[in-house]
């Protein structure tokens, strides 16, 4: 069985030890392999799929694809006091989806807030409350 098939069983049954053993070994972050590099993205998959954020989150510290992958995850799980925490210790990309997060709950004045307290130089972050605001307003 060839080795992408083995990951594949792997996946089905849950075995993410073995899932993750077997993309990790053949993984390269910004590889010009680009079997490598999709390796990496799909070894990032991997680990949120396992819920382990521990160790995405240490991957995080140097990895950018680590660091959007746990944000957006911690995102689709609604997890804001995660994403909150990670704005604080000054991840902007953290600080996006927990604004997202909260205008979408429609929790703009959170939303204000964070970007106020978190990130009030990030123009984007502000965009994106004027956005939402804006379009809210535009449904009524």
């Amino acid at each position: 069985m060839e080795w992408r098939e083995q990951v594949q069983a792997a996946e089905l049954i849950s075995d993410w030890d073995a899932a993750i053993s077997l993309v990790s070994a053949r993984a390269e972050c910004y590889s010009t392999d680009s079997l490598a590099h999709d390796n990496h993205l799909w070894h990032m998959d991997l680990l949120v799929r396992a819920e382990r954020f521990d160790q995405l989150t240490e991957l995080a510290i140097t990895d950018v694809h680590a660091r959007r992958r746990l944000n957006r995850s911690l995102h689709e799980r609604g997890m804001d006091a995660a994403l909150r925490h990670r704005a604080e210790a000054g991840d902007s990309g953290a600080l996006y989806h927990l604004v997202k997060l909260l205008c979408g709950r429609n929790q703009l004045q959170e939303a204000r807030k964070a970007v106020e307290c978190l990130g009030p130089e990030k123009e984007y972050a502000h965009q994106l409350v004027t956005d939402f605001q804006k379009a809210s307003s535009d449904t009524r």
